[in-house]
């Protein structure tokens, strides 16, 4: 009898969330077909690849210091053209301690405010330095903005280390960072050709132990081969952008049968040259090829879209359907470990 009233209730509960999956399926499609932004924002959706330092509005920034900051071009060459502008126009005001603490926050605000339910994202490891007690302070700042701003959000940070460091460096910074068991992820990014991924083998079989996701940014400017490598070295669970694999139909594969998430920024690849237009976005070559993708953000400061933008122009782009890009945002509120 027990079991029987305990069958009802739990397929009473799976009928009544199903009820509830297609009402937003539908509000979703509705507002990309009608090209409701603010629509599309009330639909809950991921951001699993995101950096808190430049994770929110430029005028957020601009608010908080009291004027304006000079926005980036609308096409920058490379990477480093967007490391140049960013050292010109905005670590002025975001490498101190303030600085930090105001781009968590508003990091935070801002996604919360867009819809964004599941949030991952990267906290660079150079943060502890702003802190007596270096990773204890950073941790306990994280935790209290979290609980303060958005404790319905599931937030999941990324301890994050920049490629161009010193390797000794980054291993003082990261290795507590691990071993606190705090960070759900550890991500590697940067200019790609800086270092090599074996360069960062230990700190990621550590982070392994601890289960810790695993990802880099690879891919973003390295072709399909360099994708592949470094999710073997690093024994990779999902890759930051990885855009280059549409250029190997045998690397394609594999990523699908290996399950590899690619965690996309679309705004991201055309501002900084790798892809001309949206229209054209080598997404579209992944996802037909069974790739596992989501879409995100990356830096939301310097390329001013939310996840509700990057969604909307993907659909008034024709490259997606909003059938599939409601599969994609889907797929991103049930990536592992979750």
């Amino acid at each position: 009898m027990r079991r029987d009233f305990l069958y009802f209730v739990i397929t009473k509960i799976s009928f009544i969330l199903n009820k509830l999956m297609q009402v937003t399926k539908r509000e979703f499609i509705k507002g990309l077909e009608d090209h409701d932004v603010d629509l599309i924002r009330k639909i809950p959706k991921s951001d699993l690849h995101s950096h808190s330092k430049f994770g929110c509005r430029r005028e957020s920034l601009e608010k908080w210091i009291g004027h304006p900051v000079q926005k980036p071009p609308e096409k920058m060459k490379n990477l480093e053209a967007m490391i140049e502008y960013t050292d010109l126009y905005l670590n002025r005001f975001l490498k101190t301690r303030k600085g930090v603490e105001f781009s968590t926050q508003a990091s935070l605000k801002q996604n919360l405010y867009d819809g964004v339910e599941l949030l991952e994202m990267s906290i660079d490891s150079s943060f502890v330095h702003y802190y007596k007690n270096h990773e204890i302070g950073l941790i306990r700042h994280i935790e209290e903005t979290h609980k303060n701003i958005a404790p319905e959000m599931r937030f999941k940070p990324e301890i994050g280390m920049v490629r161009e460091r010193d390797i000794k460096e980054i291993s003082r910074q990261v290795e507590p960072c691990i071993e606190s068991g705090y960070f759900h992820g550890i991500d590697l990014y940067g200019i790609e050709s800086a270092r090599t991924p074996d360069t960062y083998k230990a700190l990621f079989r550590k982070a392994k132990t601890k289960g810790m996701k695993l990802k880099a940014h690879v891919g973003e400017f390295g072709d399909a081969e360099s994708v592949r490598h470094t999710v073997e070295i690093l024994e990779l669970d999902e890759v930051q952008h990885g855009i280059g694999a549409a250029g190997s139909k045998e690397v394609m594969r594999w990523l699908r049968d290996n399950n590899i998430r690619l965690n996309v920024c679309p705004t991201s690849n055309v501002m900084l040259s790798r892809v001309e237009s949206i229209g054209v976005h080598p997404m579209r070559v992944l996802f037909d090829h069974g790739v596992n993708i989501t879409i995100n953000t990356d830096d939301i400061m310097i390329f001013d879209q939310s996840v509700s933008d990057e969604y909307l122009n993907l659909y008034k782009a024709k490259l997606f359907s909003a059938t599939e890009l409601d599969r994609i945002r889907m797929n991103g509120l049930a990536c592992q470990n979750a």
